[in-house]
């Protein structure tokens, strides 16, 4: 079973202020909740970033971008790893430009689109993505390690319910009854 939570709601470690220590007691249940689930993920995050440029001198857009290709051995056209990595094209064209010019992606014409290319990992790609996908692997299992292979099983099915539940909302913009965006 999942622990849980302390009953005068404090955080179970909290040696570092992130986005939780803006909860106070009196915060409805969900908001902690979402706090906590964001200091978790800011927290994996930063030490995933800080590992990538230590140990393989790359970001996380750049392992990203890679991931993406060696799913898809065929190569993807710019537009498609921008919708997958949901970042702007110019974003994707910066990374793969300099993935090009280290000689681990390489851009060909795309097979029916005469106007685009496709990137594909080349084999010096494919093997240094390999490496870094292992100890990416490693990483996340010692990252993780707070939980028994039981909780992270609880904690799977219960994002996966929550998940479920957010996919059967409608889009923010069809949303009605609900606070209007100041901004418009």
């Amino acid at each position: 079973m999942i622990p849980a939570l302390p009953p005068d709601g404090e955080a179970l470690v909290d040696e570092v202020p992130d986005l939780e220590s803006r909860v106070a007691e009196h915060d409805h249940q969900a908001l902690k909740l979402w706090l906590r689930l964001l200091a978790c993920t800011m927290r994996i995050e930063t030490q995933i970033r800080s590992r990538l440029r230590q140990d393989f001198g790359t970001t996380l857009p750049r392992f990203d971008l890679l991931a993406q290709l060696e799913r898809h051995p065929q190569g993807l056209s710019m537009r498609e790893l921008s919708q997958r990595l949901m970042v702007t094209g110019g974003n994707v064209t910066g990374i793969t430009d300099q993935l090009e010019a280290e000689g681990l992606v390489q851009r060909e014409p795309h097979p029916s689109d005469r106007r685009s290319f496709s990137v594909k990992l080349t084999p010096a790609g494919r093997r240094q993505f390999k490496r870094m996908a292992a100890t990416h692997e490693a990483w996340i299992d010692e990252l993780l390690a707070g939980w028994n292979a039981e909780q992270k099983t609880q904690v799977y099915a219960l994002l996966a319910a929550l998940k479920g539940h957010l996919n059967q909302l409608p889009p923010s913009a069809e949303r009605t009854g609900g606070a209007t965006n100041p901004r418009k």
